[in-house]
């Protein structure tokens, strides 16, 4: 079978692939039509550009790649309720009409009898919102403003309907593969219900128009996705490109029987500078060994776009496919579904009703409604627990403070998502100007201080972002550094802020090594005995925190903030 074949092949439900395919071999990825032109054209290795719906977009000359860069001051749309009085989607029609056909011939001469005609659209809808307004509002809004974001989301929807329809009109491609990143390592960005309602429907119309003009849906989402896998194929989704590890890859085999094909497998844990060839020839064998007899897989690095970052990385995962290829296999029976991870139970609520008192039923309320993102309801109670005669370090601590902990174990556990955090952020933020003025000096004085960023060459800040947010929920004194932060900068912050910790997040293998660098520099400085190391972000784990000499690892945010207390209350 030709590659192409293979891949067919593999949509079938009962289909019989003669062998794995390579990664990307089977698809040729057509990113120089004029659509593509015309809204990425100006992103340059080294520049500062604006993308067509005016987004500020950075791409640093050491950088894999382009990242949106969103402030309070640049952001398109700085107020979701007249969103319609910033957000203008590129005028397609009046730009992409000229090009079309010497695109689509050299994509089928390209492509010939071996490959598929693939379209690519990046920036999907979830992320374009996000790219208008940051990652923040764009959750909290969910909340704060449903009906406007509703709007919006049909806006961008009918920008992308249009986008696709000329696309497939001017390259008659055989596939379409569409970015849209809807979670994490371990989570979805949001619950799973608020999803469905903002998205799945705008979905299931982008999909559903691919299917019948005769294309196949591929996705990328390079995330934690199983609570919407039966929903992307309700959808119309038939290839999952991106499938992380974290996803139990053989478990969703046998739920899927061969209705979803998933596409990678081969996470960025090997795609590093240093990663030697037993290295990788060792993480490939083991992701075949437990991926492939379970049919229907593609084995692929899971980014959205052929090749690794490290040149030395691709070819090794290529021969061993090849390798897995040449050998006997049998296919794998199905086996009973394997636990996402190893959930941490919650603390039960406590419910004001059973309070023993009115002080201890205010503080328990108080707790709930921080949980719930209810400011109104949090600033009422605080007001009411003070006019009972309730201090405000109590307050504060057996209230406030309990009620973070709380949502931060239901984050661990997988029970609540980033817009619970952050709307309990602002809560909690509300709450704390309320009684600053209260508190004395003395009492007010936090757990300690900890200085926080993303390492040099590295400008992505959500996760840094949600760390934030429960280190100072939690009571620590957080000094936020941004991102691409120089270890010199982590190290001398520490120093002249009399931090009792640096905490140092990566999301790209790139910049992770940066983190050795500030363990360095930190006992160069002689300040290593006395100010711990906190390391996270996707691509770090325990071993390489060992192997650098950092205090801890951990691999969510309401984790780091109940390490960082355990570590400097010790």
């Amino acid at each position: 079978m030709t590659p192409k074949e293979i891949f067919l092949e593999l949509l079938k439900p009962d289909g019989k692939p003669e062998r794995q395919l390579k990664q990307y071999e089977a698809l040729h990825l057509v990113l120089n039509d004029p659509i593509n032109g015309y809204l990425r054209g100006n992103r340059v290795r080294g520049s500062v550009s604006k993308d067509r719906w005016g987004t500020t977009i950075l791409f640093p000359a050491d950088a894999p790649g382009a990242t949106p860069h969103i402030t309070p001051d640049d952001k398109v749309c700085p107020d979701v309720t007249r969103w319609r009085d910033f957000v203008h989607a590129p005028d397609l029609g009046a730009n992409c009409t000229e090009g079309w056909e010497d695109c689509a011939r050299m994509a089928r001469e390209a492509a010939g009898d071996q490959k598929l005609v693939c379209g690519f659209m990046g920036t999907g809808i979830f992320e374009q919102t996000h790219f208008l307004m940051g990652f923040e509002d764009t959750l909290t809004n969910f909340y704060e403003h449903p009906a406007e974001m509703h709007e919006l989301i049909d806006y961008i929807t009918e920008y992308r309907l249009d986008y696709v329809k000329r696309l497939i009109d001017g390259l008659q491609p055989d596939a379409i593969f569409s970015h849209d990143d809807w979670g994490a390592k371990e989570a979805l960005f949001m619950k799973p219900e608020m999803w469905r309602e903002f998205y799945k429907e705008p979905y299931r119309r982008f999909y559903g128009y691919i299917r019948s003009r005769g294309v196949i849906a591929i996705h990328h989402a390079d995330s934690y996705l199983v609570p919407i896998l039966e929903d992307m194929k309700e959808i119309g989704i038939q290839v999952w490109q991106g499938t992380l590890p974290e996803n139990d890859i053989p478990a969703l085999q046998d739920q899927l029987q061969g209705t979803l094909v998933l596409m990678g497998g081969i996470g960025a844990a090997i795609d590093r500078p240093d990663s030697t060839e037993e290295e990788i020839r060792a993480y490939v064998r083991d992701a075949l060994a437990r991926y492939c007899p379970g049919g229907h897989y593609i084995p692929s690095i899971t980014y959205g776009i052929m090749g690794t970052v490290y040149k030395h990385v691709d070819p090794i995962i290529d021969e061993e496919i090849d390798r897995y290829n040449a050998g006997l296999h049998m296919p794998r029976q199905a086996l009973p579904p394997l636990p996402h991870r190893k959930r941490r139970q919650a603390a039960a609520p406590v419910q004001a009703a059973e309070a023993e008192n009115a002080a201890d039923g205010l503080l328990a309320a108080l707790a709930d409604a921080l949980c719930r993102g209810q400011k109104k309801k949090v600033l009422r109670l605080c007001q009411e627990a003070l006019d009972a005669g309730l201090d405000p370090q109590t307050i504060l601590n057996e209230g406030m403070l309990p009620g973070m902990s709380r949502l931060g174990e239901d984050f661990t556990a997988g029970r609540a998502f980033v817009p619970e955090m952050l709307m309990a952020a602002r809560c909690m933020n509300a709450a704390t100007e309320l009684l600053k003025p209260l508190l004395t000096s003395e009492a007010s004085e936090p757990v300690g201080r900890v200085c926080l960023g993303t390492v040099r060459g590295d400008l992505h800040d959500i996760g840094k972002n949600l760390v934030k947010i429960m280190m100072e929920g939690s009571g620590l004194e957080v000094i936020d550094l941004g991102v691409d932060v120089a270890p010199e900068t982590f190290v001398e912050t520490a120093i002249e802020r009399h931090c009792d910790a640096i905490a140092c997040s990566s999301l790209l293998t790139t910049a992770m090594n940066e983190m050795r660098r500030v363990v360095q520099l930190a006992e160069e400085r002689g300040i290593r005995d006395r100010v711990k190391i906190l390391v996270g972000g996707a691509p770090i784990t325990q071993s390489f925190c060992d192997e650098i000499g950092a205090d801890a690892y951990t691999d969510d945010a309401a984790q780091a903030a109940r390490t960082a207390v355990a570590l400097l209350r010790r």
